[in-house]
């Protein structure tokens, strides 16, 4: 592992501004054209980089899985403030079966995923953590994010369509968290690995 300033000679980079999502990531291809970099830029071990990356991973994914759980929370509360106010055909939204159940649909995943990252948060603090417990839960909060986004933007029809929703935004974020840190497939491959399948 190693640091390599932004300034040295030989290292350039492209930005990477086309984006769905995370706009306000600075994302960008970097290149390394003979750089030399000092020695004492060596972070921990010669030959443990990717050691010190994988440690990173499960910081970074269970960063990601609360950020997720919120984003599908705020998607409830936008669908749910909307249903109360819009009127179709003589009624607010809020009162069709339909969308209630959406809802409720959303709540119910929304409190599952609460519940089982309480669960391994836990697990860390004890220092018993099950990175196959936590590669799935990654995966159950993007199921829940997708799932959450989407039906939103249902409940709110054409307004979730339109830039300065909240839901719009989170739409656009929910790939780039299904893939971050891990994809769904690997995470579920990592899962099944670890309880050796």
């Amino acid at each position: 592992m190693l640091l390599i300033a932004s300034d040295l000679e030989g290292v350039a980079r492209t930005a990477l501004d086309k984006k769905q999502g995370w706009w306000c990531s600075d994302t960008a291809t970097i290149y390394f054209d003979d750089v030399r970099v000092p020695a004492v830029n060596l972070i921990g071990q010669e030959g443990m980089g990717f050691a010190v990356i994988m440690n990173n991973f499960n910081s970074e994914r269970l960063g990601m899985i609360v950020n997720m759980e919120a984003c599908a929370r705020c998607c409830l509360n936008e669908a749910v403030n909307w249903a109360k106010e819009r009127v179709t055909f003589g009624k607010p939204l809020s009162k069709r079966q339909v969308i209630r159940h959406k809802i409720t649909a959303m709540k119910q995943r929304i409190n599952a995923t609460q519940a089982y990252t309480q669960h391994i948060t836990r697990e860390i603090m004890a220092g018993h953590s099950n990175f196959a417990d936590l590669a799935l839960l990654k995966v159950q909060a993007s199921e829940t994010m997708e799932f959450c986004a989407r039906e939103a933007s249902q409940i709110l029809g054409g307004a979730s369509y339109l830039r300065g929703s909240k839901v719009e935004r989170i739409y656009r974020e929910v790939r780039v968290n299904a893939i971050g840190g891990g994809s769904e497939e690997i995470m579920r491959d990592l899962a099944a690995s670890q309880y050796q399948l």
